[in-house]
This record gives C-alpha cells, structure tokens and sequence, in this order.
C-alpha cells in the first residue's frame, strides 16, 4: 500500500468520524452542577452591594426619555437621566415575570434550542472587523466572509447556533449591511440566529424579516436572541435601549450584558466587578419586564481583565475565570438564564497561546453552568479577528466539552461489569465483546488532533494543527449545501431587502 492509498483512507475515516459527529444534540444538556466559588454569605454580599449601587449611586439611562418615564412610574427616584431604585425592587421585577428559560426556534425545528436551566447553548464569536486565515493573512471581512463563516458554522455539529455579526462585512453600506447579515443566516443555515441592535430601525428589520422566514406572526415564537451591552460603568444609551425595546416589545429574546473591563470599566477586584455587573444586569433586565412582563431576558456578563502596564485587554486569565464562575451563581439566584464565557484570547494567530487562553475561558464556562455561550469558536486578537482556522479548531474542542458536561455513563452498559465477568485474568480487554460493541463511540474523537506516529504524521506533510483545520474549512465550504428555504419565502425575504435598501436611498 503506497503512501497516498493510506492517506486517502485515513481523510475516509476522519471524514466518516465527522459525519458521525454532526449527529448530535441540537444543545448541550448537563448533568455536572455547576461548582460553586462562593459560598451563601459571600453571594448575599455580593447582592446587598448590588443592591447598595442601584439605591444610592443609579444608573444612567441616557437619551431615554420614554424609559425614565417608565420607572418614575414604577416607584424609581429619577434626577434628569439617573435612576435609583428601592432595594429590591430591580430583582423582584424580574422575578415576577421573566422565564427560567426558554426555546428559541429555528426555521428547522430540530435546531431550536432551549436557553436556560441546565441547558448551554454554543454561539460562534461576534463582531470582528477582521477575518485571518492562514492564506491570505489578516484583513478586513466581506460580505463573502460572512456568508462563509454562516456556511461553516451551520457544518459545525458542535456550534448550536449561527450567532449574529459573526464578523463586520465591511464592503456593504452600514445602513442596510444588518439586512445582508440577516438574510444571510436564513438562506444559509436553518440553526437559530440574532437581530441586529445597531439602532431601533435595524432591530425592527431583523423582526420583519423573522416574520418572513417563520411564515407570519411572531407573538407566541421567540426566533430571535439579541445581544444588548450596557455602556459601563453604570450607564445604559438609547441605542442598546431602543433595539432592546423593540425585540421584547415583539416578545424577541435580549441578552442584557456589562461589557467590562475589570481596572477601566469596573474597579480591580473580581467582587467588585460583580457587584456592578449584578446591578447593571439587574437594571436592564427590570426595564424589559416593564416594557413587557413575561418578555425573555439572558443575564449577560461579559468580563475580563486588562493590563495594569499597558492597559491593554487580557484574556485565559484566572480572575476572569473567577468573574464567570461568580456571575454564573448570582444569574441563578435571580432565577434566569445565563450568558458568558467563550474562547477568548489575545493571541493573532491560532498559536499555543491561543490554545492555552482559550481553553482558560472555556473550562469554567463549562464548569460554571453558562447556558448561552458567545464567542464559543473563532475569536481572535481580542475578537477583532475571526479567524477561520480557529473557528473548526474551536467547534472541535465543543465537540469535547459537549462529552466532558454530560457527566458519567451508569447505565447498564456503562459499568460495564459484563465486560468483567467474560474477560479471562490477566488478559486484555480489546477482544471483549462489551469493547467491540461500544469500540466506535468509547470516547471522543477529534476532527482536528493527529494521534498517529511521527513518521506518519512527517509522511503526510509535518501538518500543525492549524493546517489540518485550515483544510477542513475548505473541504467543509467546497462540499457545502444549503438547507431548504422555500422559493416564495426567499423571493419576500429579497423584495423586503430590496424596498428597504430604496428607501434607505431615496432617505439619503
């Protein structure tokens, strides 16, 4: 057999191995709890300083005046823009009225995904200008780049949903580029999907085109998760305020989430960061159940740290591993569902330190019970890059994490104490019936690693990891075909697209 014949049925076999793998669970149910870093008075703490920053020091709901208008009516003290709230009552709003979790529906119902509870959901990154891979370097992303990294995603078993502006296509008008991404996650993936938050107008676009995709109204169908950021420290703008409006208005999910930087936009300390990530959360969620009681809310936290002598972001450090384990604990005692975590690093390139802070953030996400996870594959340089070697090289480590969170197999077949009644003393396992049945799903098996030889890994070209993947996309992209969409809804999806990029036009 010559070298290219066993090549050829190695590539067979890993393309086998990934086909089997994209038969998996359209999200992650766990069985692990989730481990605790503080325990009931260190939490309590925590809240009653949260508590202590919404009553005496507000937040800032700037250019809002609709919003300040709701809570001078809910009992809220407002002084011009800054509100401060009795304690208490920001918790007992959402409390009263917003869902432990929830399902959001795709356009193919196997793909819906419950957000919540013992449920995590994982999401490629969001919103990098750039894209990298290895052949063409660094650059600005396209509306190509987009639509690939939709394309890739939707192949990915391990990514559970498409995400939003998984990067910024920069070759399309800012005004109507949100139509072109949206679009683009309906014609190319049929995984659920976010809106766009960029402003009201943008957020009631993404609505009407879910309208079109899901075939009318939306009333009792949650199809959207937006991501709406708080402007820390302690300020919510009209912008994030005006989209997240207009989705819970519609009964459209929004991810409420401080995007912190512990030493610029929080103090230093992880319980400081906390506790203004509690009251800030708190916050925009208890104006979602005001605008609509009963309107789906994510408790998001968003949480790194920076550099003391650059001032540069950090991330894969210990404190922000900290600050997920924490947020995660305190979104679970205001009993709603969680956002965070990821694969973050600052590394340019799908290196050893990409790997290593990756995988720093992706431990205690798994381990802290996030149930939806952004930026769960691709992100690069602090997320001004998707990379595309990193996305697969991500989405495999998923793959792992996905077995690692459902806990031990005791069935019966899982304790395998068969095995030991038909094996003779002193011989091996590997001819045992209980090892021939269970050989081709005993344990997981990455699309990406090489495990073979050192002669056979330099026969086949001395590959890094990197390159493996950087093949993979490719292969992933040339044998790609798109999921069913039914000709008169893209036809509505295109006359919506086309009238509204007319009227943005005759506007100008």
């Amino acid at each position: 057999m010559n070298d290219s014949t066993r090549r050829g049925g190695r590539a067979a076999r890993r393309a086998a191995r990934a086909e089997r793998s994209s038969e998996t669970a359209a999200y992650l149910t766990r069985t692990l709890a989730p481990v605790e870093m503080l325990d009931e008075e260190g939490l309590v703490r925590i809240e009653e300083n949260a508590d202590t920053i919404l009553a005496e020091i507000g937040i800032a709901f700037q250019g809002t005046p609709t919003a300040l208008e709701r809570w001078r009516e809910a009992g809220a003290d407002v002084d011009g823009e800054l509100v401060r709230f009795p304690r208490g009552m920001c918790r007992e709003l959402v409390r009263a009225s917003a869902p432990r979790s929830f399902v959001q529906h795709a356009r193919n119902p196997a793909r819906s995904v419950k957000i919540g509870e013992n449920c995590t959901v994982f999401a490629p990154t969001y919103g990098s200008p750039f894209v990298m891979d290895l052949d063409h370097g660094r650059r600005y992303a396209t509306l190509a780049d987009f639509e690939n990294a939709v394309r890739l995603t939707y192949r990915l078993p391990h990514l559970h949903h498409s995400g939003g502006t998984v990067c910024e296509p920069v070759d399309v008008p800012v005004d109507t580029r949100h139509l072109d991404m949206v679009y683009a996650h309906i014609k190319y993936s049929d995984k659920p999907f976010m809106g766009s938050v960029t402003s009201r107008e943008r957020a009631r676009d993404s609505i009407e085109l879910s309208r079109l995709a899901f075939g009318g109204d939306l009333e009792g169908r949650t199809v959207l998760i937006s991501l709406i950021n708080a402007s820390s420290p302690l300020r919510w703008d009209a912008t994030m305020l005006g989209a997240a409006t207009e989705y819970v208005r519609a009964n459209q999910a929004v991810i409420i989430s401080p995007f912190i930087l512990a030493g610029a936009m929080s103090p230093v300390t992880v319980a400081g960061l906390a506790a203004q990530a509690l009251a800030e959360a708190l916050s925009g969620m208890a104006y979602c159940q005001l605008v609509r009681p009963g309107a789906p809310v994510v408790f998001g936290t968003f949480a790194s740290s920076m550099s003391m002598a650059s001032g540069a972001p950090t991330f894969g450090t210990p404190e922000a591993g900290q600050a997920i384990h924490l947020m995660a604990a305190l979104a679970r005692r205001v009993g709603v569902p969680f956002r965070s975590g990821g694969q973050l690093t600052s590394s340019k390139h799908p290196d050893a330190q990409a790997a290593y802070e990756s995988a720093s953030t992706l431990l205690p996400t798994v381990a802290a019970g996030v149930n939806f996870v952004l930026h769960a594959a691709g992100w690069q340089e602090g997320g001004l890059t998707l990379g595309f070697e990193k996305l697969v090289m991500d989405a495999d480590q998923l793959g792992m994490m996905s077995v690692y969170a459902k806990g031990i197999d005791l069935s019966e077949n899982g304790q395998a104490m068969e095995a030991f009644r038909t094996n003779p003393h002193g011989d091996h396992f590997l001819g045992n019936a209980h090892t021939l049945a269970n050989f081709e799903t005993a344990f997981h098996r990455s699309t990406v690693a090489d495990n073979n030889s050192f002669e056979q890994w330099e026969a086949e070209g001395s590959r890094t990891a990197a390159m493996r993947a950087n093949a993979q996309w490719k292969e992933m992209l040339a044998s790609y075909e798109p999921p069913p969409l039914d000709d008169a809804v893209d036809e509505a999806l295109v006359e919506f697209i086309e009238r509204r990029r007319a009227e943005r036009s005759a506007g100008d």
